[in-house]
């Protein structure tokens, strides 16, 4: 076990041996830390959580009580394999959140990005990406191997199938079901949830230039129109436009992906 000088145990928190705890890291009572988890610098464990596995978490993350991360995936393949977890800095881990570490069929390793507000009772299965930004409201969650983008919001209650990606910006509304994949700045509403515009509000408020929200809106238009399939219209757009917001949709459109499109409505 490495426990930096000015890290604090509480007397009735568990750190495991071979345990990695950084400066100014703290662990309150009742809390476990298992033998292959690594704290980096002022990560602060409040009472009642457990860490397992090979996980590490970066600078500045808040876990809240009864958050369970790096268990075993919950997927009947595992084998008990040595997979990954990383979560980057500054996140907010809220009370009862559950996130996973991969598997050896899908990479490996689960990722967090910075800067996220995970709420209560959120769920990150195994192999999942998430990005930078990221907001999950209270009891939503992700199947295995979904990627989101960063940025992204996804409403409380939602729930995201196994392999489908969420583009940058991208917003869930509360009680969507999301079975196919979501484009960059998309708002996903209603149940089982279709794609019903763009999240311009969010564009707005990270300051997009007005030239861009209105190619965006431009090309979803074009998107929604009857002429060809949704894979060329997006093609079409892209050969035409100047605009970076506009490429970065079309190339998650024709990029790889495991799922249908949700196209808009």
């Amino acid at each position: 076990m490495t426990i930096d000088a000015t890290a604090h145990v509480h007397p009735q928190a568990l750190v495991e041996d071979g345990a990695v705890l950084g400066p100014g890291v703290t662990v309150g009572p009742f809390s476990v830390i298992g033998p292959k988890v690594v704290l980096a610098e002022g990560v602060e464990v409040k009472s009642h959580v457990v860490i397992s596995g090979r996980t590490e978490i970066g600078a500045g993350t808040v876990l809240f009580p009864f958050s369970v991360i790096g268990e075993v995936p919950q997927d009947l393949k595992f084998g008990g394999e040595e997979t990954r977890l990383v979560i980057g800095a500054r996140n907010r881990i809220r009370e009862h959140v559950t996130i996973h570490p991969g598997t050896a069929g899908g990479g490996g390793v689960t990722t967090v990005g910075d800067d996220c507000l995970l709420m209560a009772g959120v769920h990150v299965a195994h192999d999942c990406h998430v990005g930078n930004r990221v907001v999950m409201v209270n009891n939503s969650g992700m199947a295995g191997h979904c990627h989101i983008g960063d940025d992204v919001i996804l409403g409380g209650l939602s729930g995201v199938h196994q392999w489908v990606r969420i583009g940058q910006g991208a917003i869930i509304g509360g009680l969507c079901k999301v079975e196919k994949d979501v484009i960059p700045f998309g708002m996903v509403q209603a149940v089982p949830g279709g794609l019903v515009g763009l999240n311009l509000i969010g564009l707005k408020r990270r300051g997009m230039d007005r030239a861009d929200i209105s190619a965006l809106m431009a090309a979803y238009k074009a998107l929604k129109s009857d002429d060809g399939t949704f894979q060329e219209r997006a093609r079409a757009i892209g050969a035409a436009t100047e605009s970076e917001p506009v490429r970065q949709v079309v190339e998650f459109i024709t990029g790889p992906s495991d799922r249908h499109f949700l196209t808009p409505e």
